[in-house]
């Protein structure tokens, strides 16, 4: 008997899943019998137990604890109604009511602050004293300035909404969130943990589980997305922490080198003369070095109106980039152009019991 090839179509857990996928099976395919029909079946079965989808797996523990998080809100809280916030199913931490978003690991933010902090007091204690050049008051203005714009921006950056999309769920209504869809429907992005047709730049972060519009990267140092929203925060943050660090080091290198002169002591003399200067000029010198590389990079990424996750997956390599306006049109659309509000209202009321 000749044998017949046949190609196996989706389940239905998948297809329900990525309705795309669906779309692509072919139509032309080889009628079977009977027999080969329900062997085809038994195996297509047997394939789908043995071989778990990640992305129906996903979507089944965030559905489960999406009911869990319902259930216990319905036996602490009495009424029907609670902030968004309360229930929202991605990773984030808000503060303040809801008005500010930040991501799921803070270990990196407070390690930056905790950088920056101890450069600002190192300097203070053991450099700005030293008698070299200008005033011990004019010195520490400068580097209290810098430390106060500094913590300010990256404060900022990492509570900002980096433009986080709503999710297609039912527990959250039409009134606490916006559920539009930009962008013509061929170029939209499904996404199937969220179950949402995106914006066409817009990617799902798995760190605080979220579909982020103009997705640049996930920054571990500031513990929150960049995107859409908070990008110009990021630029601007990179800039003053770049004039923090570079302040600091000319001060703390001044100071090596006038001791050097004045004393005829070698480099090996000042780990035992002033290990905390030294340490501090080393520090600052590869803070400024990194924060200097960056600051670079993104500019470089805003003169072709690309993003770190575009330029890093090579998404232009071979054709032309249709977001590029020209080098000033994408300047003006980063630093110039206002901020568009947010797609999510936190704070807005949903009712979570019905759902249950």
């Amino acid at each position: 008997m000749a044998s017949t090839d046949t190609k196996n179509e989706p389940n239905d857990t998948v297809s329900n899943t990525l309705p795309e996928t669906a779309e692509s099976a072919h139509s032309d395919q080889p009628e079977i019998t009977l027999s080969e029909s329900s062997a085809y079946a038994e195996a297509a079965v047997e394939n789908a137990e043995t071989k778990p989808n990640l992305i129906v797996l996903r979507q089944k523990l965030a559905s489960a604890k999406r009911i869990l998080s319902r259930r216990l809100l319905k036996s602490f809280h009495g009424d029907r109604t609670t902030r968004l916030y309360h229930v929202w199913p991605g990773n984030n931490v808000f503060f303040c009511g809801g008005r500010l978003v930040c991501g799921p690991d803070p270990r990196g933010l407070v390690l930056t602050t905790m950088a920056i902090a101890m450069s600002s007091w190192s300097f203070a204690a053991y450099v700005a004293n030293d008698v070299v050049s200008f005033g011990y008051a004019p010195k520490i203005i400068g580097s209290l300035i810098l430390t106060f714009i500094v913590v300010v921006n990256l404060g900022m950056v990492s509570t900002t909404d980096p433009g986080i999309i709503s999710r297609n769920d039912q527990m959250l209504v039409e009134s606490a969130t916006e559920r539009g869809v930009e962008g013509d429907e061929e170029r939209v992005k499904y996404c199937g943990i969220c179950n949402i047709y995106g914006p066409p730049r817009s990617r799902h972060c798995d760190v605080c589980d979220n579909c982020v519009e103009k997705f640049d990267h996930h920054c571990p140092w500031i513990g929150q997305c960049i995107g859409l929203r908070n990008y110009r925060l990021y630029i601007s943050f990179l800039f003053i922490g770049l004039a923090f660090f570079a302040y600091i080091f000319a001060f703390s290198f001044q100071t090596i080198r006038h001791r050097m002169s004045q004393n005829n002591v070698v480099l090996i003399d000042l780990l035992r003369n002033c290990p905390e200067t030294l340490a501090l000029a080393s520090f600052t010198f590869a803070a400024a070095l990194l924060l200097g590389l960056l600051t670079c990079y993104n500019l470089y990424l805003v003169a072709l109106n690309q993003t770190a996750y575009e330029n890093c997956h090579q998404y232009y390599a071979s054709s032309q980039n249709p977001y590029d306006k020209g080098f000033l049109s994408n300047f003006m659309e980063v630093f110039y152009w206002s901020t568009p509000p947010s797609k999510v209202d936190f704070r807005g009321e949903v009712n979570i019991y019905d759902q249950v």
